[in-house]
């Protein structure tokens, strides 16, 4: 496997998905370049930079819930950079033995993501794609730190949103499903426009078209009986497939139920069985 300190400096010219949406985050892990695709896309979306942090604000909820469920290892799929709160910092706050594993397809999110956790013996990222399971679960990374013995939170806040038809979403999360022990956890989360009114659908198409233009990937808008329909043969957990600024929100805390971006995206979370 490429270590590290062989693997080529990030390409500071050209635009990464990655950084784009670390920058939306706040995070420090984002060039110039990267900026300047953002606030491009944010011009047509002006509440995509809320839409990616009602997301990471779900995916911290969760890891929370799963915790108290006794889970203690996560595999974090399409993960992005680790940084600004996300997984293994939920995790240790509460769980210093908790072990993560992020998984990302792109050499520069791998890159950062090495240097990140570089110190977190428990955490690590690895170079695969989430759309080829077997590349997961066969990497040696994975291996040392993940046990599918033993039962697994298996988060999908980043993947689906860009797999096509084609490539079988529902199909993916069965293989996924299939591979965990009774007891596991499956968390997903997905761009819609469902609840959208028209202004904003548009706006939804245009911001996937820029991702397409700028970085080259698409983003695939699904509604939530589609998304609901992945989750078959699970036990729901409560509330459900709900909005994701809905599903078990943080007592006190205020929801814009006016920010357009709140009704974009559906997250739930189900137990294997």
């Amino acid at each position: 496997m490429t270590t590290f300190t062989e693997r080529p400096a990030a390409d500071v010219d050209v635009a990464n998905i990655a950084r784009i949406y670390d920058y939306y985050l706040g995070g420090l892990y984002n060039f110039a370049v990267d900026r300047e695709k953002a606030d491009r896309i944010k011009s047509l979306m002006p509440s995509v930079d809320l839409l990616a942090r009602a997301n990471r604000d779900w995916l911290r909820r969760t890891v929370r819930f799963l915790l108290a469920q006794g889970i203690e290892q996560f595999v974090d799929l399409g993960s992005g950079l680790p940084t600004t709160g996300n997984v293994h910092e939920v995790a240790h706050a509460r769980n210093p033995r908790a072990r993560v594993v992020y998984v990302d397809y792109e050499p520069s999110a791998v890159l950062h993501g090495e240097e990140i956790l570089a110190d977190e013996p428990l955490a690590a990222v690895i170079e695969a794609d989430g759309r080829q399971p077997e590349q997961v679960w066969s990497h040696p990374r994975f291996r040392e730190l993940i046990d599918l013995s033993r039962p697994v939170g298996i988060l999908m806040g980043g993947l689906l949103v860009f797999v096509n038809d084609q490539e079988d979403p529902a199909g993916l999360v069965a293989d996924y499903r299939a591979a965990c022990v009774p007891g596991s956890y499956l968390s997903i989360s997905h761009l819609s426009d469902d609840l959208a009114d028209a202004d904003t659908r548009t706006q939804v198409g245009r911001m996937s078209d820029a991702y397409q233009a700028g970085v080259g990937q698409r983003l695939y808008v699904r509604d939530r009986e589609t998304i609901a329909s992945w989750f078959e043969g699970m036990e729901l957990v409560e509330p459900g497939v709900t909005l994701m600024a809905d599903w078990r929100p943080d007592p006190g805390r205020a929801v814009d139920a006016q920010t357009p971006s709140r009704v974009l995206g559906y997250g739930a979370t189900a137990r294997i069985v």
